[in-house]
């Protein structure tokens, strides 16, 4: 039998790859939108080639209407997946520039980063330059009350609108707060409600909010993470560093955190439990005042415990800088000093038992996985404090009180800074 001519056939139809038909006697053309093949019979070996008719309207129509589905399921999907996000929203009492909001901010982004809420070490510097980031896992939002400067009545309330204004429309799964102000106003403003709160870095005993029932079992929708202080440890390894000190004086501002730390101070000493002697006290917001004071007690002390300093304003409203005032204390006062945290060694105090800002906002971002990630009750999450931190030295202020010799060696330092923040800062 005679082949068919390719090339005619290819005028009505497209040709495909050739296939091997061995065996083949016969040849068909098929035309009926179905598969054409024409096969070329030689005694050698007979080739087969494969072709299809062009595509009608009716087949057109049915490639469209599955891609179409393909695209609604892939969005369904898209949409699916935000939805299903864990919205986190997170609020601090501060500013981001203070080292302590800097402190707790690098544990809160490494818990999210251990706890899969983000992706990536550059998704955690999003989130801290930018107060926003979605990750794969989350959505997570950033706000700052900065109370430190803005402290008035008038001002907190305007704040707290603010800050309640913005929880409302990003309508969060859970909500994180920062320190003692963020806790006090916006705790209290969802005390009760459905959505479950988280706190770090509150000062004293968590119950004196009325937020939670009892440090065992909170009751409500709210627990966290509190400050244990660390304050006795602080000025038991300073007296083992320089067992001289017998007297001491205590330097704060008039913030919430300041007097809560001055009263547990004054209650240690009422109970004999600091071995020191309490000889005076600053607790003010006035710049003139707190200088003046400073430097009456630094005749009297043989020591100074210095709190938080961030609430102070001059003779014309302005609020001080923390290492501003901690540049002018520094060059002033000539005297061993002690804080709490180790924000202030890093500012330039001789040392501080560290109180961890790091370890407050890692374990309220622990807690609060426990709630969204494994659907734990917060009326039922145990408060707590976490560990106290080592204790730390500034090398710069050991030199300039002439206590270097003292520190190279000592067991009992258990890490050191060398530079003094304030000093370098306001030179």
């Amino acid at each position: 039998m005679n082949a068919i001519n390719l090339e005619t056939a290819v005028v009505s139809t497209h040709l495909t790859q050739p296939i091997d038909s061995s065996g083949i006697t016969d040849q068909s053309l098929i035309t009926n939108n179905k598969v054409t093949s024409i096969c070329s019979v030689t005694p050698a070996k007979p080739i087969c080639y494969a072709m299809h008719a062009p595509p009608t309207a009716v087949s057109r129509l049915k490639v469209f209407i599955i891609l179409f589905l393909l695209l609604i399921f892939y969005s369904v999907g898209v949409v699916n997946a935000a939805v299903n996000k864990h919205r986190i929203m997170i609020v601090s009492s501060y500013h981001k520039s203070y080292l302590w909001s800097q402190d707790t901010n690098k544990g809160v982004c490494a818990a999210l980063l251990d706890f899969a809420y983000l992706d990536s070490l550059q998704q955690a510097e999003i989130l801290t330059n930018n107060n926003f980031v979605e990750s794969s896992r989350a959505i997570i939002k950033k706000l700052w009350m900065d109370t430190k400067r803005k402290n008035s009545r008038h001002e907190l309330a305007i704040t707290s609108a603010r800050i309640v204004k913005a929880i409302e429309l990003f309508k969060p799964d859970i909500l994180l707060l920062g320190d003692d102000n963020a806790t006090n106003y916006i705790g209290n403003y969802y005390y009760n409600t459905s959505l479950p709160i988280v706190f770090w870095g509150m000062n004293g005993t968590p119950p004196k909010y009325g937020l939670i029932d009892s440090v065992a079992t909170p009751g409500h929708n709210i627990t966290g993470v509190y400050q244990a202080g660390y304050l006795r440890e602080g000025v038991e390894f300073l007296v083992k560093l320089l067992p001289h000190i017998k007297t001491m004086a205590i330097l704060s501002d008039k913030s919430p955190t300041g007097r809560s730390k001055t009263k547990i101070l004054h209650k240690l000493a009422q109970d004999g439990k600091l071995p020191v002697r309490l000889v005076g006290t600053v607790g003010t917001n006035n710049l003139t005042r707190w200088q003046v004071r400073a430097l009456e007690l630094a005749s009297k002390a043989d020591a100074f415990f210095v709190l938080n300093h961030n609430t102070i304003k001059d003779e014309m409203g302005r609020s001080v800088p923390q290492l501003q005032l901690g540049a002018w204390y520094l060059r002033n006062i000539n005297k061993p000093d002690i804080g709490h945290e180790k924000q202030f060694v890093e500012e330039g105090l001789l040392g501080a038992v560290d109180d961890s800002g790091y370890k407050q906002g890692y374990e309220a971002v622990r807690i609060a996985n426990r709630i969204i990630g494994k659907g734990a009750n917060p009326a039922f999450i145990s408060s707590y404090a976490p560990s106290r931190g080592k204790f730390i030295v500034n090398l710069q202020r050991a030199k300039m009180l002439g206590l270097d010799h003292l520190i190279k060696g000592n067991p009992i330092v258990e890490e050191t800074i060398e530079r003094a923040l304030a000093l370098d800062t306001y030179p």
